[in-house]
């Protein structure tokens, strides 16, 4: 009976002429742009500098500040007053004053990152001039050496795209069929309730491996970023992630009667897991009520043992706990997702 089930899944996407391009169009677009733009590096910090001493030592720190890839250098301003108007009318970022061998770092924080980073490069800049000890410190980086943030995000990428795809496209292929009224069909047929389950998940398992196998192809391609760990793990842990979200969009269509509103409550729960989960924040920068939630968000498992494993090459043992934790949380809802499909004979 589950064959001809699938077969009908199968079909069923097969005609839908929009269906197969998002399924592999979406995958491309976000693994060759997303990368470029999702970035958190901070570059072209506009710097005025006031320098009052007019000191050879001063002139070379400036010196610096121009050469720095991460500046762009104003030009020297003659009073502090004068480079505040270049930060009230945002032509600058950054302000170094240089008055009796101290220094005075001022940052517009309106947008508190550039902020708060920019200060923090030039903060760097200013105590490698002044202590000539720096120059013998030597930072040993264990993982991703380049300090790539493409590899930091490439492992996050794919589980959004395995959200998106294994969450909504079965919430909305049921809701698609109570609103055409197809699923009476299915209501009035001995199918059990395990096996129409069954046959809605199986092919968005499918569809997430395929798309993740095209993310690692293209991740090689395009980036030369490779897994460091066993390849195995990634799909293992893919298949719990899409487990559990391909269960929730079930449940989330069976307590909808329409389309609409199955893609608000899948959209507002969605963006919930995804900024709590620690894909592009660190889930310690949280308060204590936020950092609770990561307890059950099976995300912030997902992105901590797939980073362990593509990034560090961590083993099983190292993500063991991530692993179990996936798959009771994918196992409970699977359940409720059976438990919840009203089955009128």
């Amino acid at each position: 009976m589950i064959k001809y089930l699938l077969q009908k899944e199968f079909l069923q996407i097969r005609r839908n002429s929009f269906m197969p391009k998002i399924i592999f169009i979406f995958p491309i677009m976000v693994m060759c742009v997303m990368p470029w733009v999702m970035n958190q590096e901070v570059k072209n910090i506009r710097v005025d500098v006031v320098d009052i001493d007019h000191t050879s030592h001063s002139q070379q720190l400036v010196h610096q500040i121009e050469a720095s890839n991460y500046f762009i250098f104003n030009g020297q301003k003659a009073t502090y007053q004068e480079a505040m108007k270049d930060i009230e009318t945002s032509k600058a970022d950054i302000i170094l004053e240089i008055r009796d061998g101290k220094y005075l770092i001022a940052a517009n924080a309106v947008n508190g990152t550039k902020g708060s980073i920019g200060s923090a490069y030039l903060s760097q800049i200013v105590s490698g001039n002044l202590s000539p000890l720096t120059s013998h410190l030597s930072p040993l980086v264990l993982y991703n050496k380049l300090q790539s943030y493409k590899v930091f995000m490439i492992p996050a990428l794919m589980g959004i795209l395995m959200m998106m795809l294994c969450g909504f496209l079965p919430a909305l292929n049921i809701v698609g069929e109570k609103e055409k009224g197809t699923i009476e069909q299915i209501n009035v047929t001995p199918v059990s309730k395990w096996s129409f389950i069954l046959a809605k998940l199986i092919p968005y398992w499918i569809i997430g491996l395929v798309v993740l196998t095209l993310c690692l192809v293209l991740s090689w391609l395009v980036y030369g970023i490779t897994c460091q760990g066993p390849l195995w793990l990634v799909y293992l842990l893919a298949i719990l992630l899409a487990l559990f979200f391909s269960s929730f969009g079930l449940i989330v269509s069976n307590y909808s009667d329409t389309m609409q509103q199955a893609m608000f409550v899948m959209w507002f729960f969605v963006v919930c897991l995804m900024l709590l989960s620690g894909l592009f924040t660190p889930v310690r920068s949280m308060p204590d009520w936020a950092y609770l939630t990561t307890y059950i968000n099976p995300m912030h498992y997902f992105a901590d043992a797939i980073r362990t494993v593509f990034v560090r090459g961590g083993g099983l043992q190292a993500i063991a706990h991530q692993v179990l934790a996936l798959f009771c949380i994918a196992f409970a809802m699977a359940v409720w997702a059976v438990q919840s499909y009203k089955k009128n004979s």
